[in-house]
């Protein structure tokens, strides 16, 4: 699975504090793409909770 941070992320760290192993945020959140297979229910978690829908799961 890709997962990718679109433009619209304003950086509030909600995703980082779900799933800190994948995301990391100095600004505007960061992907660990090399986390993302092993961490699966968290990032899916980060992205239903992203107040602004940035995080793209595909």
């Amino acid at each position: 699975m890709a997962v990718k941070v679109n433009d619209s992320c304003i950086g509030c760290g909600a995703c980082e504090s779900i799933c800190d192993a994948v995301f990391s945020v100095d600004g505007v959140a960061q992907v660990n793409e090399s986390a993302v297979a092993d961490n699966m229910d968290c990032v899916k978690e980060a992205a239903d909770s992203c107040p602004v829908g940035a995080i793209e799961v595909e």
